[in-house]
């Protein structure tokens, strides 16, 4: 089973022409509702992907039955959730431009809970976006954690920061979220990826690298058509993690991880278009041939992962 820990959202998706100065104004040329959240999208990745997956997570009052619930279930998706009945279910409102950079302004409704909730005991944990102190307590007390700050890392003290990668077996973070990171904690990207023990960076179309000691690797993007950015992150992580509980090596990982978020950048909405196992292994196939047997041939974590 893995865990994921963080943010089930609702996410209002717009376009612009251009993401306006401080005092600007843009016009917005399409507004659709997806289902989202850090959490949520990485957990349903995981789902499609045919592993069985928890998410921990904060809901408001209008949750509880509606589409989006029933859509997680219908994913086998299990959910433990802290029920909020008078307040909102978390919301994202994000604005991509016509290059693909992004602003989000989130709400966090419900997961206002997350600082006064007791922080499970768990064995393979995903930290996604959530609050950082919650987040911590979970590393603490956690056999196996790998964690993502996502867009969630501005409420990040240096203390908190330092606090979770000592607890943390895999760091994942984009070229934005390592930038932050290193000023936070004056320090650079070589020795950020050097405190934890495997670090996972990715870089938008420029692909992904894993370091590992001196164990490094990078890894192309696949050539597809983006219709939306939004949730690639998330799907390479759902990707990876798959792969990881199924025992495969760091670099197949890292591959599946990429097949996976090709998949979800292909339509609009982070949730829309997740593959199942066979679809992400035949385009696996396509792009570096047969998928290889997982290092231990059992369901598991493989020991050399830590």
């Amino acid at each position: 089973m893995i865990y994921v820990v963080g943010h089930t959202a609702i996410d209002h998706i717009c376009t612009v022409s251009d993401l306006p100065p401080p005092n600007g104004s843009s016009t917005i040329l399409g507004r659709t509702i997806f289902f989202g959240g850090g959490a949520a999208n990485i957990a349903a990745g995981i789902s499609r992907l045919g592993e069985a997956c928890t998410l921990i997570s904060a809901v408001g009052g209008d949750f509880p039955g509606s589409e989006y619930d029933r859509w997680q279930k219908s994913l086998g998706l299990a959910q433990q959730f802290f029920e909020v009945p008078l307040e909102h279910t978390p919301t994202a409102f994000m604005f991509t431009d016509g290059k693909g950079d992004q602003i989000t302004f989130f709400e966090w409704g419900a997961s206002k809970i997350f600082p006064e909730s007791v922080a499970p005991s768990l064995p393979f944990v995903h930290l996604a976006t959530a609050d950082p102190d919650f987040n911590c307590r979970v590393a603490e007390e956690a056999e196996f954690c790998t964690f993502d700050p996502g867009q969630d890392l501005h409420r990040y003290s240096r203390a908190q920061l330092e606090r979770i990668l000592s607890h943390v077996d895999i760091l994942f973070a984009n070229h934005h979220e390592v930038e932050s990171m290193s000023r936070t904690l004056g320090t650079s990207k070589e020795a950020l990826a050097n405190r934890v023990p495997m670090a996972v960076f990715t870089m938008g179309a420029g692909g992904s690298e894993f370091s590992r000691g001196c164990e490094k690797e990078r890894i192309p993007a696949l050539c597809v058509s983006m219709v939306d950015p939004t949730g690639a992150g998330d799907a390479y992580r759902a990707g990876f993690l798959a792969a990881m509980k199924k025992g495969y090596s760091p670099l197949v990982c890292c591959r599946i991880g990429t097949v996976t978020a090709s998949f979800a950048v292909e339509v609009a909405g982070c949730q829309n278009n997740l593959p199942t196992w066979d679809l992400m292994e035949d385009r696996y196939r396509r792009e570096y041939g047969a998928l290889e047997s997982p290092v231990t041939g059992e369901d598991t974590v493989h020991p050399g992962w830590r």
